[in-house]
Formats: structure tokens, sequence, C-alpha cells
């Protein structure tokens, strides 16, 4: 199962705790250093991360930090928009290879997969030994929260470390999810259980609060599927964290119209009781387009989709699913699901969690289908864990926790979340269609005189 921070035992208090963990929001410097896109450790509105994988909050924005960071000039044939950029991975893989071999940094577009901000077509060329991803692409820029984003659009543009990341883990013979999960200790459930039992009012809600997270104690920081140095780690750990402080209303969400689970609770007009609802964000991507020769396929419309499901914690601290939501979850994971593509802009950790879902899929459907067989090609440098770098970034271990009391109900709460991501699913689910091929035959029509081309 995807994240959990679930519920603690019921007491006979009128009292609500909601209880979430603080993780990371991480943002890109976009220097080229070494053969790798460098990383700040920096973080904005977020925590930091120690080398003992400990995250503390810190608010670097405020002091300007990421005015010091400048980009690369973008290159004037890459800035205008483009609905259908390609982006060669046999050209990918010679540039890389080239600039390895002169000791070179890799320039800023190749870091930047040249704009690409989605992956729409995965198109298999056996006559030139290729693979060509292709989608809406353009300049990019920096944020003001040092997030590197499309000059028009403000969408996170996809990096390479992402998808070298993908194609690496999703290659072998290994097919399992890629997922975050951030859980409370047994021991830390047992302490706040004790703590319950001894309280008789909420008194000074701040003492109160400081009370339980304290007791609760760091939660665990779980990283399946991927390095768990990674910034593609990285990135579903963020997201993770800011849709629980969204949730639980440690921090208002940047949109209109998304208000806290917690008023869902409010107007539910009656307690949870050693249940909780917990919601994790997963890929929601309709079928898979093919043509007749599998060499033309279509990535249509993929969204992200909260979902929810209610646990409980026992007198032990062992956690107990329930298969099921109640409704007041529910309503909350539909809305997040609803405004999630207006939420991405305004919080660009959401879209690169979208981002990262795109390669997945990509990369899953290149080892299912056995396409780079399929086009003979050799991609090391890409698809080799002895091949360009990635980045290595502290490894996230453990978290605070933070709390919020409400007055409602009969029990703790502890908020729940977390990120699945499982491509084989999307790409197990294909219809054909020969009008994808067209795509593919135009694309080979143009003469490309670089990796990329438009």
């Amino acid at each position: 199962m995807p994240m959990s921070d679930r519920p603690v035992a019921r007491t006979a208090r009128r009292i609500v705790f909601a209880v979430a963990a603080a993780a990371l929001v991480v943002a890109w410097s976009a220097v080229a250093e070494a053969q790798v896109l460098a990383t700040t450790t920096r973080a904005v509105g977020g925590v930091s991360i120690n080398a003992e994988g400990m995250l503390t909050h810190v608010d670097v924005a405020a002091a300007g930090e990421f005015d010091k960071l400048r980009l690369e000039a973008v290159p004037d044939a890459l800035r205008p928009a483009s609905e259908l950029r390609k982006v060669s991975l046999k050209g990918l893989n010679a540039v890389i290879e080239r600039h390895l071999r002169e000791g070179t940094p890799l320039p800023e577009d190749v870091l930047c997969l040249g704009g690409l901000q989605e992956i729409r077509y995965v198109l298999v060329y056996p006559e030139q030994h290729d693979i060509v991803l292709a989608g809406f692409g353009e300049g990019w820029k920096l944020d003001k929260r040092g997030n590197i984003v499309g000059m028009t659009t403000g969408r996170p543009v996809i990096l390479l470390d992402d998808l070298l990341t993908a194609l690496r883990a999703l290659g072998g013979n290994v097919r399992g999810p890629m997922s975050c999960s951030i859980d409370p200790t047994p021991e830390g459930i047992q302490r706040v259980s004790a703590l319950a039992k001894r309280l008789r009012d909420i008194g000074n809600p701040d003492t109160t609060a400081s009370a339980v997270e304290e007791h609760l104690g760091p939660q665990k920081i779980t990283v399946a599927g991927v390095p768990e140095t990674s910034h593609f780690a990285r990135v579903m750990v963020a997201a993770d964290y800011r849709m629980k402080r969204i949730s639980m209303g440690l921090e208002r969400a940047p949109i209109a119209g998304l208000p806290a689970f917690l008023e869902f609770v409010r107007a539910s007009g009656r307690g949870m009781s050693n249940m909780l609802p917990r919601w994790w964000l997963e890929p929601n991507y309709p079928s898979l387009v093919r043509d007749d020769q599998g060499l033309s396929w279509e990535i249509r419309g993929g969204s992200v989709k909260a979902v929810a499901e209610v646990d409980f914690f026992d007198a032990q601290g062992k956690q107990h699913p329930s298969g099921k939501a109640d409704p007041a979850s529910q309503r909350w994971a539909d809305l997040m699901t609803h405004r999630y593509a207006e939420l991405a802009l305004a919080e660009p950790v959401f879209g690169q969690l979208r981002n990262c879902m795109d390669v997945a899929v990509a990369a899953a459907l290149i080892a299912k289908e056995n396409l780079l067989a399929k086009a003979g090609a050799s991609l090391p440098q890409l698809t080799q864990s002895d091949g360009a770098p990635t980045v290595k970034l502290d490894a996230p271990k453990q978290v605070a926790s933070k709390a919020t009391l409400v007055k409602k109900g009969r029990s703790w709460m502890i908020a729940a979340g977390g990120v699945s991501i499982n491509p084989w699913s999307i790409v197990e689910k294909t219809v054909t269609q020969r009008d994808v091929a067209t795509v593919r035959t135009k694309a080979a029509s143009q003469t490309p005189t670089t990796w990329w081309w438009d």
C-alpha cells in the first residue's frame, strides 16, 4: 500500500487531532556540474534534508535565495512553442556520450530534454535504429521558486535525470510500482494513544498540539521502485507533502475551491471513531493507442487521480486497511482529482509528478514491448546504470510530525496520503488505430539536424 499516516485509538474526549508529516519541495538550479543536473538542497515552503536524512522546515524563497540562480540562454530555435517537439533517444545518447568522452558538462537543452513538457508519442524507427519521444515543448525559464518551467505555460519541463531514472528502474526484470510512504512508528502510535487517555480536554491548543507531535515522534519515509537518492523519488515525497499540508489545513491551497479535508469532517456531522481516510496520488491514463505494427504509440490525456481509503490503528500501533473510503474522504479525493491540472500550475511539484508519471509510462512501454530490440537501438548512456550519471541527493529517511486540532468527533486523527505509480497496469491497456501511424510517417519525413526537431 502507498502512504500511511493513520488514526490512533479512540478516546472518550470530543477532540480530533489531525497530524501531518512535513516533507520536501525540491527545486533544481539548472547549473551543469560534471555531467549531471546539479540540484540544490534549498526548499521553497518545505524543508531541507541533512546527511542523516532528517527533514526540517526552511523558507529560503523569502530570503531571495533563488535570485542567485541563473539559466543559460535558451537557444533561439527552442524558444517557440511546438505542439509536437521530437526528441531522438539515439541522438540524445550520442550527444551525452560525446560530452562524457570530452569531459565537458551537458548543455542545458539536454538536461531539459529540449523543453519537452509531456510525452504524447513513442515512435519506433527500425530503419534508423531509433526511438523518438514527442509532445508539447517550448523554451524554459526559472520561476521565482527555483523550478524550471515553460516560458508561456509555466508548466515544469521534463528533466533528463527523471527519464534516466525511469528507463533504468523499469528496464530490468522487476516490474513493481514506484511509490513513497511516510509512516508513524507503532511505538509513536502507542505513545499518542497513552496521551489521549490522560487528556480530559483540549486545554491550550498550541501546547496540546506540541505534545501530540512530541509523543508521535519522527515518522519513517520509505521509497520503493526508484533509488531513494533520486530526484524522481524526491518529487514523489514532495508532492505527498504538499497534498498532506493542504488536506489537513496546515497551509491554504494555492488555488480557490480546494478546502482542507478537515472542512469536510466538520460538515459531516459525525466523528471518525478510530478510523481515518487516507488518500494517495496515482496515474489516471486511458488506454494507449498503437498502430498495427506496434511502431507508433500514443499516450493520450494522462492525468493524476487522488484515491481514498480508510485505515485504522489498533492499540499496538498496527495498521489495518478497510479497503473502502468514507463519503467525506471520497469527496475530498474527487475534488483533488478534479482540480489537479489547475493545482499543478499553481504548485509546480504537482506538475513535476505528472511529468514523472509520463516518463514512467514511456519507459514501461519501451520495456514491455521490447521496443529497443524492435528498433535495433543501443542506448547505453540512457538505459545502463554505468551510463550517464544521475544526480544523488541525500535520501529522506524520517520527518517530524505536525499537528492541528479540530473540535469534532471522538477520535484522534493522523493525516494520510502518498504516491503510487504503477505504469505496468497502464501499458497493458491498448487499442489499435491505424491513423496514429501518420504521426510517425510525418515525423520521419522531416530532416532533423540535431537530436531534437519540431
